[in-house]
């Protein structure tokens, strides 16, 4: 992890997410960005200074988005960290993609603002496209305070399909945090089995990973995968429930779309999610 972005609204779940871009960023020596995309009613970047004035009220909104980021840029660089801010105008959800995407972020921390169980727009952008479409893997912070460095990670899915590519992103921060990984693995009402079977491709896929000690497994019968997560979240506590995701064509098959979007949207917990490339 090297170059961190937090696309922030300055809502109080995007001030924790920028809180955990910078604790993150001084554990893995990263360089961390903050963005800010603001609406404006007009093209600010066009706009001449002198018609700037007809505006007094961006203007002013202006102004105090500058002084927010500065704010978090003096706290990344208290930290020695090497930090950038950006402020782009009339930008939507694509502008972040680009950003990320010009800057070769490796990792991208945000919130999602507004109500408990719903993921709002970040001044435009919508946080579940972004997940679906961000090749970097991504922790979105929901109400929950952020407990890090992270003790208890859930790593979630049906190990039907080879997940190492994504579980050595979660495998590096747990073993920098000193973390323990729980696998899960939810039966859903189309295929209940045994425990032991259930455990089977666990244990299957942990032969990858012969030095990889500090873990537990748990496969759960339950009538839907949130309900699992619920149930499971009941007997153990944990800090990120972490999943994979094949972006555009939707989530593993265990995690339809809706699935995965309600994971995201109804967690209090962070939600970490690792796209898989083909």
């Amino acid at each position: 992890m090297k170059n961190i972005l937090v696309p922030t609204d300055f809502s109080e779940n995007c001030t924790k997410a920028a809180y955990l871009g910078i604790k993150m960023a001084k554990l893995y020596d990263a360089e961390i960005h903050f963005l800010h995309l603001m609406t404006t009613p007009v093209d600010w970047v066009k706009l001449s200074k002198l018609k700037e004035k007809r505006y007094p009220e961006t203007v002013k909104q202006i102004g105090i988005a500058k002084a927010k980021l500065r704010a978090l840029e003096k706290e990344a660089e208290h930290e020695g960290l090497k930090c950038r801010t950006f402020l782009q105008f009339d930008s939507g959800q694509k502008d972040i993609l680009e950003h990320s995407g010009h800057f070769h972020h490796d990792f991208i921390i945000t919130g999602s603002s507004g109500t408990k169980g719903r993921v709002r727009e970040i001044t435009g952008s919508n946080v579940e496209k972004i997940v679906r479409k961000s090749n970097a893997p991504i922790i979105v912070v929901k109400e929950d305070e952020v407990t890090f460095p992270f003790k208890d990670i859930v790593f979630l899915s049906d190990f039907k399909e080879d997940v190492s590519i994504p579980f050595k992103e979660v495998l590096s921060i747990a073993e920098k945090c000193d973390s323990k990984i729980h696998l899960l693995r939810i039966n859903t009402e189309t295929d209940f089995n045994s425990i032991e079977l259930g455990l089977n491709p666990v244990k299957e896929f942990l032969q990858k990973f012969p030095d990889f000690s500090k873990y537990s497994m748990s496969v759960y019968n339950e009538p839907s995968v949130e309900a699992g997560i619920n149930t499971f979240l009941n007997h153990q506590s944990a800090d990120l429930i972490a999943m994979s995701t094949h972006g555009k064509t939707g989530f593993l098959n265990l995690f339809s779309k809706s699935i995965a979007e309600g994971i995201t949207n109804h967690s209090a917990l962070p939600v970490m999610t690792i796209h898989i490339k083909k």
